[in-house]
Order: structure tokens, then C-alpha cells, then sequence
């Protein structure tokens, strides 16, 4: 019964975000000049460096790497945290905490009506054509399981992440500036900006043991890797299931101390 539940609220999530279609095509268009101008710009570092690969990775590795981070960035991004801020400066927030499902599971469940339409339209999408013009840079074996598995724990991970940040606001009241200060860190560090490979050998190491890698990382390059080696997928399904249930039991925690300093400003 309570998944039956659970999935009313993701049906309810497709119906909503299937009548902003005019937003999603704004994001798809937008997502494209960006692509547009990640190739110029990594193309432009190739062609100065003089070399066909840096940092273990060639050019077309590098643009397909930045283009999947950037279809699993639309894909898996909820804003939870500006809904929790809304929420709190709006009172809605008591009327959410009434329901007779936990707070930070009804917020995920609400969201996840727009994973299955970002999927559908943007991910999968974005997907079959980089594979289809790289002419199979793309793998289709095993990888592919692996990374979805590899893609679930990422959002466990993001989720909880997001849901942190914004119980700050139960503090602040205003969540813009820590919002934007979240969303540079975890994608620089998580490698959506830019892949991890180019970083220094000693930053590297360190960003591998936080739970950035594991959103976007992680996934691709379990993708990316033809062949995975099993221990390189244990250890990186088991890095991002060790994070997973970090940041749950931080985030869950967090949110039980912070209800005690709620304040509603709203009516």
C-alpha cells in the first residue's frame, strides 16, 4: 500500500511537469547552447596543448564525459532545496509536515514524477545520439547495468545532499546565496564541470573520498568503461553506497534537530 502511494505521487509529478512543456523546451535549448559552447571551449584547449590526449582522456572522451554530465544533470537535479526554502518562508511548510507521510519522503517522492519525464525526454535522448554519432564509443554490455545502479545511488546521494542544505534555511530563512554556493561545489567536485581526470593526482585522490564523486563521476565512468574490471565497479558501487547511507543517516539527522528552531513567517 505505501508504495501504491509513493507512485500516486510520482504520477501526479508526470502530470505537472507535462504542462510546462514551454519550460522544458526553454532547458532543452538552453542545455544545447551550453553544449555548444563546452565544445569550442574544450576544443580550443586541445588544439593549444598540442596533443591528442590530456589527462588519459582525448577530445571526443572529454565531450562525450561533459555531455552525459550535463543530460544527468537536468535528469537527476530535484531543486529540492529551493522548494524546502519556499516551504519555510511561505508556512507551507506545517501544512507539509501534517501529511501523513514523512516530510523528506513525500518531497522525494514529488520529485520523482519529473526524473521519469527528464529521463524520457532529455537523458535518453541526449544518450542514443551521442552514442549513435561517436559510432560506438559507447559500450552496450554489462557497463550499462552498472551504471544504473551506479545512477540510483547517485541520486540517493544528490537527494540527501540538496535536503541538507536546505533544512539550512530552517536557520537562515533565505537559502539563495548557500543554494548557489552548493551547486558550484558539487559540480566542480563531482566532475559535471569538468572531469576529474584533469585534476592534479594529489586533488584527485581527496575529491575520490567525498560524496561529490559519486553523483556524476562515478556513473560515467562505469558507462565509459568498455570492460569494467569487477573490482573497480566494487569499489566504486560500494564507495557510492557508503555515502549513500552517510549522508541519509546526516541529512535525516540534521533535519530531527533542526524542526525544533522552525519559525513560520507565512499565513
Amino acid at each position: 500500500m505505501k508504495l501504491k502511494r509513493y507512485l500516486t505521487l510520482t504520477r501526479a509529478g508526470i502530470i505537472e511537469s507535462l504542462q510546462f512543456r514551454l519550460s522544458a523546451f526553454i532547458m532543452v535549448l538552453g542545455n544545447l547552447l551550453y553544449l555548444i559552447v563546452v565544445y569550442f571551449l574544450w576544443r580550443s584547449i586541445y588544439d593549444s596543448a598540442g596533443t591528442d590526449a590530456v589527462g588519459g582522456m582525448t577530445f571526443t572522451d572529454t565531450l562525450i564525459y561533459l555531455v552525459l554530465a550535463t543530460a544527468l544533470f537536468g535528469f537527476m537535479e530535484m531543486y529540492a532545496v529551493w522548494e524546502i526554502g519556499r516551504s519555510i518562508q511561505s508556512g507551507q511548510i506545517v501544512l507539509d509536515l501534517l501529511k501523513p507521510i514523512p516530510y523528506r519522503r513525500y518531497l522525494f517522492w514529488s520529485y520523482s514524477g519529473s526524473f521519469v519525464t527528464q529521463f524520457c525526454f532529455t537523458f535518453l535522448p541526449t544518450f542514443l545520439v551521442v552514442a549513435l554519432v561517436t559510432h560506438g564509443a559507447i559500450h552496450f554490455g554489462l557497463n550499462l547495468l552498472f551504471f544504473v545502479v551506479s545512477v540510483v545511488l547517485a541520486v540517493s546521494i544528490n537527494y540527501s545532499i540538496d535536503f541538507l542544505v536546505g533544512t539550512i534555511c530552517l536557520y537562515t530563512e533565505s537559502i539563495w546565496g548557500i543554494n548557489i554556493m552548493k551547486q558550484v561545489i558539487v559540480l566542480l567536485l563531482s566532475g559535471a564541470t569538468i572531469p576529474l581526470a584533469f585534476f592534479p593526482a594529489a586533488l584527485r585522490q581527496v575529491v575520490n573520498c567525498l560524496p561529490f564523486a559519486s553523483i556524476y563521476n562515478a556513473p560515467l565512468t562505469l558507462l565509459l568503461e568498455p570492460r569494467p574490471e569487477p573490482r573497480m565497479v566494487l569499489e566504486t558501487l560500494g564507495m557510492q553506497l557508503l555515502w549513500a547511507v552517510v549522508m541519509n543517516i546526516l541529512s535525516k539527522g540534521f533535519w530531527r534537530i533542526s524542526l525544533r528552531q522552525i519559525t513560520v513567517n507565512g499565513g
